[in-house]
């Protein structure tokens, strides 16, 4: 099979768009890119109930310590949460742009993540996955994802790049309240249309949120509560999106691939079945997500073989791996990426 570098390579000299046709032609024919309302009522409405449980539950338990227990699950229920967002900013569940966005606002505001300043950012990480000075998602300040980044960090960032591979699933401790803060900084910077609507999205759940756990427990046990459960939160929803492209290539500033080839090339799917599935909200599928973010979640796994199939009759390195083995590429990438700042990388 074509070896990823030399589909880089040569992927300029094909036809653009053409290959991309006719796999769009054969999904098409198969019925995987039609909606599947059915589903998306079903996984919001047990939710719904799981989050309504976990209300009820955590009034009935007081001012216990056995609420810790329920922050883990509020943390579940919360990414879950979060995977319905995002299906929705992709218009995966209805055709109509308003509905699509009513349901994202409603689950944004629910798990602290500004729907509008998420989709905003989001849509540039799919249209230039892994490409430098273009997508957001990797241009962190305190991670490097390539030796070149490295050479720019500083100070703390440095020393956090230094030594990423060790601190990455510690840092993600953080992922969720660096969301909630971003939403918030963009609201107050007025990078928002309808910023009223928006405040009301953000500040309103949230103050809410605060009330009813002090009201309810303790002030440190308040504290410890609410440090599960948004920690738990980023842990998981960066565990769910870190194997997505993270130790893939990156692309260099100013080389033009064509949709096929960039979103396959960048991308790396996680095998595992049904239980994947619902545990990483489809992301698993994420070369089929990437080529086709209108593609609804449940659709994915049936295009899956249909995708890989194709792209090894184009000679289009297919990357996919097990959970356990995604995660070690992604740790020995950024390993390697900080190289430089320990003063062991190759003179090559």
């Amino acid at each position: 099979m074509t070896s990823t570098q030399d589909a880089l390579t040569t992927t300029a000299e094909r036809p653009r768009g053409s290959d991309f046709a006719r796999l769009t032609k054969e999904l098409k024919t198969a019925g995987l890119l039609d909606r599947r309302r059915g589903y998306y009522a079903l996984r919001m409405a047990i939710n719904g109930v799981l989050l309504g449980a976990i209300a009820v539950t955590f009034v009935l338990l007081g001012d216990s310590w056995w609420q810790v227990l329920l922050a883990v699950a509020l943390a579940v229920a919360s990414t879950q949460l979060a995977f319905i967002g995002h299906d929705a900013g992709h218009r995966q569940i209805f055709r109509s742009h308003r509905n699509n966005d009513l349901v994202g606002h409603l689950h944004g505001s629910l798990t602290g993540i500004s729907y509008q300043w998420w989709v905003a950012k989001h849509n540039r990480h799919h249209a230039n996955p892994n490409h430098e000075g273009q997508d957001p998602d990797i241009e962190i300040h305190a991670l490097a994802f390539s030796r070149a980044q490295a050479h720019g960090k500083r100070g703390v960032y440095g020393w956090i790049t230094k030594h990423q591979a060790f601190l990455f699933f510690p840092l993600l401790l953080a992922e969720a309240a660096v969301l909630r803060i971003s939403g918030l900084v963009a609201l107050f910077r007025r990078e928002l249309r309808n910023p009223w609507r928006e405040a009301a999205l953000q500040i309103v759940p949230l103050a809410a949120y605060l009330v009813a756990v002090f009201l309810v427990l303790s002030p440190l046990k308040a504290v410890v509560f609410i440090a599960v459960h948004q920690g738990l939160m980023g842990v998981y929803l960066g565990c769910s999106f870190a194997p997505n492209h993270k130790g893939m290539p990156i692309i260099a500033e100013g080389q033009r691939l064509d949709h096929l080839h960039k979103q396959v090339l960048t991308s790396r799917n996680v095998t595992g079945g049904r239980w994947v599935d619902a545990l990483l909200g489809g992301l698993n599928h994420q070369i089929e997500h990437h080529l086709y973010p209108h593609m609804p979640r449940p659709n994915l796994r049936h295009a899956q073989p249909v995708v890989e199939n194709f792209c090894a009759r184009q000679g289009i390195p297919y990357s996919k791996t097990t959970m356990v083995r995604s995660y070690s590429q992604v740790l020995r990438h950024l390993h390697d990426a900080g190289a430089p700042l320990r003063g062991t990388a190759r003179s090559d």
